[in-house]
């Protein structure tokens, strides 16, 4: 059951990679198409502004999880890679919480803003006026999925027997030598 889960939030991360992959393409045509219809036809553009800053903004909502599910998210490990396995797995999993609270505040938040554009029909203020409940529909979609992700990866962290991790290994060797090797280099 547990699997079954994990394995269908990674398969919709891997999706929504996807789709912000398509939107990055789609944003850099437009740009390339916004240069050649403004600088070489002298006309002016309307649209394109807008929707590549809506296409990239979404690209990067809609692709968090994928990178969450890669581990590919910025973060400082000096202290975890210090600690032995269970305090290690300990620390993960007190992350992963704060991350799935912080991501679960920001999809109620992110769901208000995103109901009050539908119901209220609110619209962009730019000449092309695209209503703002679709490009605001990225951010709810990419929290809720993040939330998955990280429910996904406690789950697993949960699970996991718990093993030496052979770099965190290396590198307590390394600050535990460090201070002899020291002294050794200053005589």
């Amino acid at each position: 059951m547990i699997s079954a889960f994990v394995s269908a939030v990674g398969a919709l991360s891997r999706l929504l990679a996807i789709v912000a992959t398509l939107l990055l393409i789609a944003a850099m045509l437009v740009v390339c198409e916004m240069i050649l219809v403004r600088y070489v036809f002298r006309a002016a553009t309307i649209w394109q502004t807008d929707f590549v800053i809506f296409a990239a903004t979404a690209s990067v909502f809609l692709g968090a999880p994928y990178v969450l599910l890669k581990n590919g998210h910025v973060g400082v490990d000096v202290v975890e890679l210090l600690l032995k396995p269970r305090p290690r797995r300990v620390l993960r999993i007190i992350g992963a919480l704060c991350g799935l609270a912080f991501c679960a505040a920001m999809l109620a938040a992110s769901y208000i803003n995103f109901e009050e554009a539908w119901s209220a029909g609110w619209k962009h203020s730019s000449v092309w006026a695209p209503r703002l409940w679709i490009p605001l529909s990225a951010l709810p979609v990419g929290f809720g999925m993040l939330c998955l992700q990280y429910v996904a990866q406690i789950l697993v962290m949960l699970r996991e027997p718990l093993q030496a991790d052979p770099a965190a290994e290396h590198i307590a060797m390394a600050h535990a030598v460090a201070p002899h090797a020291l002294e050794e280099t200053a005589r």
